[in-house]
């Protein structure tokens, strides 16, 4: 029996590598590259200890070539998500009582084999399905990913070591036990890291997991899975399926062991959901934890002291890396009129300068939106702007689906606050200007918070402190992560815990102890030494 009180290591973010020209990275990764897009494959679930195929499968392409086929999927059915949940709750017997620092030792494995022989394999997946240049791939699906599972074992302990008070023959004692049932993980499309950390967040505190990532991130779900096996997780503590969301949600929350929902995803889903795990509320062994991050319409405000060119670096770099598929991507921005004509020609400036195109040409800046649905919703968008009188688009608003999902960085200038790519999330490469009177300072703070349903990020630039202390306070439920002179984008594990309120999810934090904490329900263990043997009080006369 173990006597260790055991130490883990301390956790530190993954240095990011750069893919100079030249570099031994570079060369690594666009091999593996070529080799992931040669070479066909056959996804299969993962249920239980079983590589599961259904015969009713899906094509994988890539968003810049949606010609080229990347391989299939196989999807769920029905009977397929019984029996993931049924092997989930089997694991669990043995994966609950498994001592902590195995966990832990698990998921840092999975750290090194990611910071190690998978870095580039993960990283050329992610470029691939997920149309993402060298660099995004990197902070995401390599750098984030490793400094989730590195992070989150650190926060493990540091919740464990969380211990009340003892009193002279007394000893309390908390015990952090995993939910009763099991947890349903819905990840995104956009980061490789969030589909990895949502389940993984979840197993590591001692719960088991049926996994449903994006249809869009499959070919790389897969791989987090293979880490995952490599790492030594025990069979049906992390059960991947896909297919029909509304299917295998409904035949999840219908189950009675249901204990959890993780998910990263828009606002409309995660409220459905909501409402449904709401109307089951009755047929659960307890209530469920609900933890969603969801939509985001991010803003950028500059006050006259702010320097133009960091404020059109932030806007270039918020708007328009990964084409605005962040949900902390900037696509609202509020410049007063006194810098506003020098702001947008620096804009225009850096715009003339950013190539567009596939991923393993390392010049281009931006690349293919995810799908032809995101494509058509953005076209839609930006041939409205051309026929309305409230707004023009002033750079960018070509596109081109021939070969591959192609939308220019578009910039779009508006007079009214209110304006509809002012107020609708978009999740594309278009962002939206608005230019107020300097003296509109306060009012126009004040009409950032009320323009938008959603509470995630936003950026504040100014070298005037006073007015940075006036945004603060005025945009306090405006955002649960606020950039004081950077942009909105770009959260680091460890450093800035990422989440918002409003129609932007739970605010968890992802990345931090307030996230784990979800995933167990404390015991209180009291302990007596010598126990009373008479009931009167010394009061009793």
């Amino acid at each position: 029996m173990s006597n260790i009180i055991s130490k883990v290591p301390i956790a530190k973010n993954e240095p990011i590598l750069t893919y100079r020209p030249g570099s031994k990275e570079k060369k690594e990764v666009l091999e593996q590259y070529k080799t992931l897009l040669e070479n066909p494959v056959e996804i299969k679930m993962r249920i239980g200890d079983k590589d599961v195929k259904t015969g009713d499968t899906s094509f994988m392409c890539p968003p810049h070539n949606h010609q080229h086929k990347l391989g299939v999927y196989h999807k769920a059915n029905k009977k397929n998500i019984e029996t993931a949940i049924d092997c989930a709750l089997e694991a669990k017997k043995k994966w609950s009582k498994m001592p902590w620092e195995s966990r832990a030792a698990i998921f840092l494995k999975a750290a090194n084999l990611v910071a190690g022989p998978y870095r580039y394999k993960i990283n050329a997946a992610t470029m691939i399905a997920q149309s993402k240049t060298i660099y995004q791939a990197e902070i995401d699906a390599a750098c984030e990913f490793i400094d989730f599972l590195r992070f989150n074992v650190q926060f493990m302990r540091d919740i464990y070591d969380k211990q009340p008070e003892n009193t002279s023959g007394v000893w309390n004692r908390l015990e952090y036990r995993p939910l009763e049932g099991f947890v349903y993980a819905i990840s995104p499309f956009n980061f490789t890291a969030i589909a990895g950390n949502l389940p993984a967040s979840a197993a590591l505190m001692g719960n088991v997991v049926v996994w449903k990532p994006s249809d869009y991130q499959i070919f790389s779900a897969k791989i987090i899975m293979d880490i995952f096996r490599e790492s030594g997780l025990p069979d049906g503590v992390i059960n991947m399926v896909f297919g029909d969301p509304e299917m295998i949600t409904d035949t999840i929350i219908e189950n009675k062991d249901f204990s959890g929902l993780h998910f990263t995803g828009s606002t409309n889903v995660f409220r459905g959901i909501w409402k449904k795990i709401g109307e089951n509320i009755g047929k659960y062994k307890s209530y469920p934890r609900i933890v969603g991050e969801t939509g985001g319409k991010d803003f950028i405000v500059a006050h006259p002291s702010a320097d133009p060119k960091e404020v059109a670096t932030s806007i270039v770099r918020g708007a328009f890396e990964f084409q605005g598929q962040k949900c902390s991507a900037a696509s609202r921005i509020y410049i007063p009129k006194s810098i506003a004509d020098e702001i947008i020609r620096l804009i225009k400036s850096d715009l003339k300068t950013i190539s567009m195109g596939p991923p393993e040409n390392f010049k281009n800046f931006i690349t293919a939106v995810i799908h032809k649905e995101a494509f058509d919703r953005i076209v839609a968008t930006i041939q409205k702007i051309e026929n309305d009188k409230e707004a023009k688009i002033i750079v960018g608003g070509n596109y081109d689906d021939t070969k591959g999902f192609f939308i220019e960085p578009t910039v779009v200038l508006t007079e009214d606050h209110q304006y509809e790519t002012m107020t609708k999330e978009l999740f594309g490469p278009l962002v939206t200007i608005y230019c107020f009177d300097d003296e509109n300072w306060i009012q126009t703070l004040k009409i950032i918070d009320q323009t938008s349903e959603y509470a995630l990020t936003g950026a504040i630039y100014s070298k005037d402190r006073y007015a940075l202390n006036e945004a603060l306070s005025i945009l306090e439920n405006s955002a649960g992560n606020i950039y004081i002179n950077d942009k909105p984008t770009g959260a680091v594990v460890g450093q800035q815990p990422f989440g918002g309120a409003r129609g932007s999810g739970t605010n968890d934090k992802a990345g931090s102890i307030f996230n784990l904490i979800k995933w167990v329900s404390p015991r209180l263990i009291k302990e007596t030494f010598v126990p009373a043997s008479d009931y009167r009080y010394p009061f009793l006369d």
